[in-house]
């Protein structure tokens, strides 16, 4: 759910946009949104995805089925092109139709800006104890 609809009411055709980033990292990556754990600290996946980014192992995000079927070219595209698209701020978002051609081009992507997330320091127990996937 993009960030000004979940705080504010505010939808537009960028909520989509930001919906649309979610939906390509949670491919990629067999995972959900919500509820991915890392040890001392729980993320959600565009958390994780922004974290791997950053620190230039975003080719860890892609699930185990995919990762002997895909190209890494593209998929690192995919994901660049995922972090954009959840942009905290609308406005930083491109357009549907720029994704579009985009994801059909090999037409040159602006750096993400870190993603709008929440994160939060979790006990270990609360971590081991989780219903979710420890990573």
């Amino acid at each position: 759910m993009a960030p000004e609809y979940a705080s504010d009411g505010l939808f537009s055709i960028k909520s989509d946009v930001f919906s649309f980033g979610i939906l390509v990292l949670e491919t990629i990556s067999g995972k959900k949104n919500r509820g991915l754990f890392h040890p001392n600290c729980r993320l959600n996946l565009t958390a994780h995805a922004w974290r791997l980014w950053k620190e230039g192992k975003a080719l860890e995000l892609i699930d185990d089925f995919l990762a002997g079927s895909c190209a890494a070219s593209e998929v690192l595209r995919c994901i660049h092109i995922s972090l954009l698209c959840v942009q905290p701020r609308p406005e930083d978002r491109p357009s549907m139709s720029s994704v579009v051609l985009i994801l059909g081009s090999q037409t040159p992507l602006t750096q993400p800006k870190q993603p709008g997330f929440f994160s939060e320091k979790a006990s270990a127990d609360n971590v081991n104890n989780s219903p979710f996937d420890n990573h």
